[in-house]
């Protein structure tokens, strides 16, 4: 069943990349208008590279990943994949995945290996991946081995150490 997940994940991306429409939807948020709510398949460039999103570099530039972190996603690569489902609108995506983006770059796991997906305040995707995945918080940090999933890290994980608890899920 996850596989069969996976492939879907890959054929609905896939198929998103080679048409011509954006891979997902912007609009303001309905409580605040200020807020950009980003639905669909996303990427961390986009958050960097627009202004609605600075949260993306001040959370960045508060943290620093201790080197044996970095060591064990470093030697994770091409081992595992990430799905990754986050709402631009939610505070604890805003701390977690800036600083999840920051360990990736720092280790050189390659972007190719991380899918990530916006989702609406309902916790919902266009093409219903986030059900798919039963996504109920976010962010969900999903690891993937050989198209199964090895575990999640929901929000800040079990014990508030959400990028230790993801280093573990790799070994």
């Amino acid at each position: 069943m996850k596989k069969f997940l996976l492939l879907c994940l890959v054929f609905f991306a896939s198929a998103q990349l080679v048409s011509a429409q954006t891979p997902y939807t912007s609009a303001p948020d309905e409580k605040h208008p200020e807020v950009t709510i980003l639905n669909g398949i996303i990427s961390k460039y986009i958050l960097l590279n627009n202004d609605a999103f600075k949260w993306y570099g001040s959370a960045q530039s508060s943290y620093t990943p201790d080197a044996e972190l970095v060591n064990a996603l470093e030697a994770s690569k091409g081992k595992v994949q990430f799905i990754i489902f986050g709402g631009t609108w939610c505070e604890d995506t805003q701390y977690v995945l800036p600083k999840f983006f920051k360990w990736q770059e720092m280790s050189g796991f390659p972007d190719e290996a991380i899918s990530f997906f916006g989702v609406n305040r309902a916790k919902k995707t266009l093409g219903h991946l986030a059900d798919a995945f039963n996504i109920t918080n976010v962010p969900t940090i999903i690891v993937m081995k050989d198209g199964k999933e090895v575990g999640r890290v929901v929000e800040y994980g079990k014990t508030g150490k959400w990028d230790k608890e993801v280093a573990e899920l790799l070994k």
